[in-house]
């Protein structure tokens, strides 16, 4: 890659060609509980924009800019009262939308509070995260993704910050091949206490630890797909190695991983049988961002206290930051490296991705980069952002940016599995899985009825279906 193209690709500030590809869609700015205290206002800096986020008296979300209009003072330690912020320098206040309420310090009759504006933004609580828009026009649709189709007793958000720019933070996670080295575990832990916990349950339609099969069949087929949303990633692993019990296996079935990217930079996977995670990688700015994460479940409603302790202990507050970073050599324990686990970074795969990732510099440099045919998904999804930048500059329409209600409504799921099933005919295996446990949801089967017929809905963007398309290894000349 050449330096003006990482350059076109990683910037995301306000006139960069990224920044404003970005911008016309909704962004994650801060997690729903961020605003839960005494006090609800935050200050997150997005896509290089310092902002302060408010919920007023009457519970309305506010997104404005932080520095005041009036002299640019810092509206971090604005009163928040009287249906807005009041600015504590000299008083004036705003409301939500930006409207200059109050200049106490102006002669009363004043016109000239009519005459300026704070800097606002269209604001959105969706699945336990607060989202803003900074593009131009109205904000599109929110397309009917699980993760906000489901009613909020079935997901949980989460959120953690990397010192390193968006796009690499993103392509660690459409990458099948890393899980085989980067997460393995030289012992596996019983699938029964796995939940909430990636890579720990054991895989759908086996007893089969997810561990065992990530550590004993390291070099899995990969195929990636254009889609709608960004593009479908399958890993397949064919099991001819050893049973739990030491036998044979003969290879006639085969281990599959369906995982997805969703514009503009989210992957979606699977976590469990019922349990799948969609995260966003939001810029703060070009050389950090903070991942948001929306876990969300099939089955049974989330044990959000459970998900919340397993996390919380990880990140300092109210930052978010990670409790193992740079500074501290992420945790690393070379004992454990020898005995227990590849990296030696202990058992939560956020930090093991976070090394990785951070460990490739501020900005990755692709000038130096050698790119292998693992690297499938990272090479579609640099051509995709690639047009899109390019859409964007022609004054077109991005991928999945709508603002037709049939479309936003076509764009479910998608599906995302990790599974052993049958070698001959998988794809028709899991598409008939995948609905049939889709149809047994509370709340996934009422949903998709209320979109059109239940059996067909439950077709849409399924494996078997996407697997007829052409594989973006034969698109790209791999």
């Amino acid at each position: 890659m050449r330096a003006e193209e990482n350059t076109r690709l990683t910037r995301t500030g306000p006139g960069t060609p990224a920044g404003e590809w970005m911008r016309r869609y909704w962004q994650p700015v801060a997690l729903a509980e961020e605003l839960d205290g005494e006090r609800p206002l935050v200050t997150p800096r997005v896509l290089g924009q310092d902002l302060v986020l408010f919920r007023d008296e009457g519970g309305t979300l506010g997104l404005v800019d932080r520095g005041c209009p009036h002299r640019g003072a810092d509206l971090a330690l604005a009163r928040l009262e009287d249906g807005g912020v009041r600015c504590v320098f000299h008083g004036w206040l705003f409301d939500a939308a930006g409207r200059c309420l109050e200049m106490p310090a102006e002669p009363e009759g004043s016109l000239f509070p009519a005459k300026v504006r704070l800097g606002s933004y269209p604001v959105v609580e969706r699945a336990g995260i607060v989202w803003g828009y900074f593009g131009p026009g109205e904000p599109p649709l929110f397309p009917e993704l699980d993760c906000f189709a489901a009613p909020d007793a079935y997901t949980f958000a989460w959120k953690g910050h990397l010192d390193c720019n968006w796009l690499q933070a993103l392509e660690v996670g459409i990458d099948p091949a890393h899980a085989s080295y980067l997460h393995r575990f030289f012992v596996d832990e019983d699938p029964k206490d796995g939940y909430g916990k990636q890579f720990r349950a054991a895989s759908q339609g086996t007893d089969l630890p997810m561990t065992k099969i990530l550590r004993e069949y390291p070099r899995p087929r990969i195929d990636v797909v254009r889609t709608d949303y960004g593009m479908r990633l399958t890993a397949l692993r064919r099991l001819d190695g050893t049973g739990l019990d030491g036998t044979r296996l003969d290879g006639s079935h085969t281990h599959v991983r369906v995982t997805h990217q969703v514009f503009p930079h989210a992957f979606h996977i699977p976590m469990s049988a019922d349990m799948s995670i969609t995260q966003w990688h939001v810029p703060v700015d070009d050389t950090s961002c903070y991942w948001y994460a929306v876990f969300t479940s099939l089955g049974e409603q989330v044990d959000r206290a459970e998900m919340r302790r397993q996390r919380v202990a990880a990140v300092t507050l109210p930052d978010y930051r990670p409790v193992h970073h740079r500074g501290n050599g992420y945790g690393y324990d070379p004992l454990e490296q020898r005995t227990l686990t590849y990296t030696g970074l202990g058992t939560d795969i956020n930090v093991h991705d976070q090394w990785a990732v951070e460990g490739q510099g501020p900005v990755q440099d692709r000038t130096r980069e050698h790119l292998g045919s693992s690297d499938r998904g990272i090479t579609l999804y640099r051509k995709l952002l690639a047009e899109a930048i390019g859409a964007v500059e022609r004054g077109e329409r991005p991928r999945f940016v709508t603002d037709r209600q049939d479309e936003a409504a076509r764009f479910r799921g998608p599906v995302a599995l990790d599974g052993v099933g049958p070698s001959d005919g998988w794809e028709d295996h899991w598409e008939r899985v995948a609905a049939e446990r889709r149809a047994a949801s509370p709340w996934a089967a009422a949903h998709l009825a209320q979109q059109g017929d239940a059996a067909q809905q439950a077709k849409v963007q399924q494996p078997a279906q996407l697997a007829t398309q052409q594989p973006a290894s034969q698109q790209t000349g791999r």
